[in-house]
């Protein structure tokens, strides 16, 4: 069996462009970043010393979850010392970027896996006077969302990762922005998916806000470590097992 890409099957499709934004942490984000790099390393180390990296994936993930939260904004992360934080990098590179995009009339798609997350841009959006909407697992209303978008009552569409990643069609759509980088490259692919589609007639602009020197940096590396995997596999089971990280690769980013 031959796997052919969107990009070879669909040969009217316009021109997609991806784009990495990176963003450096100032003093105060850093330091908190790499205190809790140092406490959570040593949390791990001890699970793994006792249980083995098998038997300690939980205390690996909730360990980079704790670092993705500090890269996407401080207030994430609900321990006193992430309080006292109230700079951002990521969130200042964001209103900058869109601030940009809107005044060339754009029209955007910004997913994120973190909900609370989407709320935060939800009020700082709320406080430029911008038009949009959004889509999570608690939206009551999935279809009156979408339309607000689709119709162009929104110039900005805030969606979940997982509630808006597959089945939809927002080809209203000419850029995407990935607030914060997902393990798995074939999922941002599908999330990207919603504008970049069978009926899209505008080139599409991908951007992708990473944090220097930080997990996320790291994410983005094993992103397409696993892509060039990806890329070569044709046996559907075959991907899904190799699209998997290992302890080892876990333990790694946080090194």
């Amino acid at each position: 069996m031959v796997r052919r890409t969107k990009e070879k099957v669909a040969h009217e499709l316009p021109l997609k462009s991806e784009i990495i934004k990176y963003t450096q942490f100032e003093e105060k984000q850093s330091k908190l970043y790499e205190a809790i790099r140092v406490t959570m390393e040593k949390k791990v180390r001890e699970a793994v010393s006792k249980k083995g990296i098998g038997s300690s994936h939980i205390t690996i993930l909730d360990a980079l979850l704790k670092l993705r939260q500090v890269c996407c904004d401080p207030s994430l992360l609900k321990i006193d010392e992430a309080k006292k934080v109230k700079e951002s990098a990521k969130l200042e590179l964001f209103l900058d970027l869109v601030d940009e995009l809107l005044q060339e009339g754009r029209k955007i798609l910004v997913f994120s896996q973190f909900t609370s997350m989407l709320a935060i841009i939800e009020e700082k959006i709320m406080e430029m006077g911008v038009k949009y909407t959004k889509l999570t697992g608690s939206t009551k209303n999935r279809e009156e969302s979408i339309e607000k978008f689709t119709k162009g009552d929104a110039d900005i569409f805030l969606i979940s990762l997982k509630a808006g990643g597959v089945g939809l069609t927002l080809v209203e759509a000419d850029t995407v922005i990935h607030y914060d980088p997902w393990w798995n490259p074939a999922v941002e692919n599908q999330a990207t998916d919603r504008a970049y589609r069978i009926g899209q007639t505008k080139a599409v602009f991908v951007y992708k806000l990473i944090v220097e020197n930080s997990i996320e940096q790291k994410i983005l590396e094993l992103q397409k470590k696993k892509q060039s995997l990806q890329d070569g596999i044709y046996d559907n089971n075959k991907q899904q097992e190799d699209m998997k990280f290992s302890g080892d690769e876990l333990l790694e980013l946080l090194r």
